[in-house]
């Protein structure tokens, strides 16, 4: 390493020195300098002012890590645990008022929704495509297993959905017309792609977080 990319690097490393995830930081910013000079993006000779231009300085950058600090991986995962339980909540009292209590406001609601399947749908994925990408940007490198652990948990009201629908403990004509082979399976289908796009939405997060 160059010495302007150690003053740098070192002056980061002291100013974030009482951060819990000092060195998975220090480890992120190391990689994207590295891959910086590698890509020809700065010279040797200026690269301190380049990392300062293009990143901030080491106390602006420790500064903004103190405050993300606040947000734990225990809060972050629940977060999105809850906020997935909220959606499967909401979604079974519109779909018990519809089936129950017959009020024309709720019937209206659910014609617009069962209309716009396909965007409601496209709206679910980005919400997990969401998920990886604030555990990557907030967490970084240290955020894979805690991508891992939050889906795992944020899951679990999908698979219970689906086996109650499959085994008809839930009626089926309550998701009428909705409810038929073809998008059982594309339910199916795109849970099992949940995961790949929370990943690909936490790279998209890890890389943000140092650019």
């Amino acid at each position: 390493m160059t010495n302007e990319k150690d003053a740098f690097l070192r002056e980061l490393e002291k100013a974030i020195r009482h951060h819990p995830n000092k060195v998975a930081i220090m480890k992120e910013y190391e990689t994207h300098v590295q891959e910086a000079l590698n890509e020809g993006r700065f010279d040797e000779h200026h690269a301190y002012q380049f990392l300062v231009d293009t990143l901030g300085t080491p106390k602006e950058i420790a500064d903004a890590w103190k405050a993300d600090a606040q947000l734990t991986p225990r809060k972050m995962q629940w977060l999105f645990v809850l906020l997935n339980v909220a959606l499967f909540i909401g979604g079974g009292l519109l779909t018990l008022s519809y089936n129950v209590f017959h009020w024309q406001w709720i019937s209206i609601i659910w014609s617009i929704l069962t209309d716009m399947a396909s965007i409601v749908m496209t709206i679910y994925i980005l919400f997990w495509g969401l998920l990886g990408y604030e555990i990557g940007r907030e967490f970084g490198h240290s955020g894979r297993k805690l991508l891992k652990r939050t889906f795992l948990l944020s899951i679990v009201p999908n698979v219970i959905f689906m086996y109650l629908i499959i085994f008809k403990v839930i009626p089926h004509n309550w998701f009428e017309p909705l409810l038929n082979v073809s998008f059982i399976l594309l339910c199916v289908v795109l849970t099992a792609g949940l995961y790949p796009v929370s990943l690909l939405g936490y790279k998209w997060g890890k890389k943000a977080s140092v650019s």
